[in-house]
């Protein structure tokens, strides 16, 4: 980059955008500074030392080393998928983000290329935060991202572009900054939070051939999805209103907005829209480290976004997934025309243990997102490509599973399995009533845990599990009889008997599964870190570090719990080989 002028840059981007006809970021920023000023030292050992971890994993994306968080700007490109990612190149706690950028082939394998995107311009001098990739006409990339230009006394935000600077490497290998960035600021005449305006979304180009993106914002405890318009990709201007807010959500990070069609599984470019379409908004709060996402219309003549009644931003709405995961980004992979939902697992473990093991944080494996025929939520699940790393499967019969009943599933590798299971329920008349009152499924499921019976459940999967069960993540259903005979279905993630590590989050997880069990088989897809209910309709992930049960030692069951039998319908568990990320 030294190498051009100031005019040169200019040049270069002004050609690209022209050319068209138009021109996370760690959720809470805790600065460890005792342990950046150290952990620099210790890279090359932590290194390698990683490779012999029991807690790095076989096919979710991570780096060798160091602090990783929020995907940024996924997309593919001449037939190659990149991903970004904020990332410390000093340590394993935040801080020094740079980008850091890895491509593939095939979403499941991954090489690593130089940082794409770093600290080199006084509007990112203190930081490169989170942002996305836009498609501009042609199918040319340019990235949008958060530069931090003062951090004292706040992180003072502005919206920044960078464009490739050879378009012919489907690697994308270098990236080169408008020289008038920043793009978007925050100023009192726009009445923005300076230290709350970042992660920029994907642009979408609007029938007026006016180009849209939003920031996430708020004002007070209002979240905002600040809407910004522009002709080309170059100078923005701030529109009145926002495309959607939300009181008492405080500031919203990583906003995404996205079309999904109403008649198919098949994801839908972000620009489109029409009689089949509807939009989705999320937004990644920043009080809750929660994540939640409304279905509604988009109104192209307001630029405003209106959800769906009943869809809302809180715990009674609705959420990719209900354990951890956040400051997730979706693209358009138009070579298979599927909308691919990134997430970001941050760690459970402590500090100090992130710190001894030189890394922390790892990406969700990818998973394709489309609407549901009611209309009313998304389903999601993994991506096919994983399906190639299955390795040697194991089958079960379909067998009743009587109260208490305990079967261990051999023969798979427990730590680096995928597994899929369904039951099915007979009689129901036993069914523990369900209080009204019991309207939050995490707290639910933490009251009502794997050691809790009840008449039907619990009932599902003991993962990374010890042989004598000291240890276990236990993925369950548990089924309630709700009101006007209808039948409630639980699912819970229960980490409570995880670990022997006491200084681990052994937070417990839950979701209600809009399914019925009268007519509709129960199943259950794992990861062993990822579960997935209901062919999609509800997703836990959960981040756990055994101390018995690592390696050969951990084993994996099928149980049931409860005072009432259930059918075991079918069980097929594959181990799974590594995948090559380097």
């Amino acid at each position: 980059m030294a190498n051009h002028s100031c005019f040169s840059l200019f040049l270069l981007v002004s050609l690209l955008l022209a050319g068209h006809g138009v021109l996370h970021l760690e959720a809470s920023h805790h600065v460890y500074q005792h342990l950046l000023e150290s952990t620099s030292d210790h890279e090359t050992q932590s290194s390698s030392a990683s490779s012999s971890q029991p807690y790095r994993t076989g096919y979710h994306f991570q780096p060798p080393k160091n602090w990783m968080n929020d995907p940024n700007g996924p997309m593919i490109y001449k037939g190659i998928y990149h991903l970004f990612y904020q990332y410390n190149p000093k340590g394993a706690v935040w801080g020094n983000i740079v980008w850091a950028h890895s491509t593939s082939t095939d979403l499941i394998n991954w090489t690593p290329h130089n940082h794409a995107i770093y600290p080199s311009q006084p509007s990112d001098h203190y930081g490169c935060w989170s942002g996305s990739a836009t498609m501009l006409p042609g199918g040319k990339p340019v990235i949008l991202y958060t530069g931090i230009i003062d951090p004292k006394p706040i992180n003072t935000q502005v919206q920044n572009l960078v464009v490739p600077k050879n378009l012919s490497d489907p690697y994308l290998r270098e990236w080169i900054k408008y020289p008038n960035n920043p793009l978007m600021s925050p100023t009192v005449e726009n009445q923005i939070n300076g230290s709350s305006f970042r992660d920029p979304t994907t642009a979408w180009l609007g029938h007026d051939n006016i180009w849209r993106v939003i920031i996430g914002s708020k004002i007070h405890r209002k979240g905002l999805a600040i809407l910004y318009r522009s002709r080309d990709f170059k100078k923005w201007t701030k529109a009145k209103h926002p495309l959607h807010s939300a009181k008492n959500t405080g500031m919203w990070e990583c906003p995404d907005f996205f079309p999904v069609s109403t008649t198919g599984q098949n994801g839908i470019d972000t620009s489109m829209v029409g009689p089949n379409v509807k939009h989705v908004v999320k937004a990644s709060l920043d009080d809750t480290k929660h994540e939640y996402y409304t279905i509604g219309t988009y109104n192209i003549t307001l630029d405003r976004y209106f959800a769906d009644k009943g869809s809302v931003e809180s715990d009674l709405g609705l959420r990719y997934d209900y354990g951890k995961f956040y400051a997730s980004k979706t693209f358009f992979d138009h070579e298979k025309n599927r909308r691919i939902l990134w997430g970001w697992i941050n760690e459970s473990s402590s500090v100090a243990d992130d710190v001894k093991k030189g890394w922390s944080g790892i990406q969700a494996i990818p998973r394709k997102i489309w609407l549901d025929k009611s209309g009313k939520q998304l389903l999601q699940w993994p991506v096919v490509e994983i399906e190639k790393l299955r390795g040697k499967q194991i089958q079960l019969p379909s067998k009743i599973l009587k109260g208490g009943s305990v079967i261990e599933v051999s023969g798979v590798t427990a730590v680096q399995a995928d597994i899929e299971i369904s039951f099915e329920i007979s009689d129901f008349k036993k069914a523990e009533i369900l209080d009204p009152s019991w309207t939050n499924p995490q707290l639910l499921c933490s009251q009502k845990s794997a050691s809790v019976k009840s008449a039907l459940g619990p009932f599902g999967l003991l993962t990374l599990a010890s042989k004598d069960l000291q240890e276990y993540t236990a993925v369950f259903f548990r089924i309630f009889k709700g009101q006007q005979g209808k039948y409630v279905v639980l699912m819970c993630s229960d980490q409570s008997r995880s670990s022997l590590n006491d200084d681990n989050d052994k937070t417990t997880y839950g979701a209600f599964l809009n399914v019925n069990p009268l007519h509709e088989k129960l199943s259950l897809r794992s990861l062993v870190m990822e579960s997935f209910g209901g062919d999609g309709k509800a997703c836990i992930t959960a981040r756990v570090y055994p101390t018995l049960a690592t390696g050969k030692d951990a084993h994996l069951y099928a149980f049931n719990y409860g005072t009432e039998k259930v059918k075991l319908s079918s069980l097929s568990a594959w181990s799974m080989k590594k995948a090559h990320i380097y």
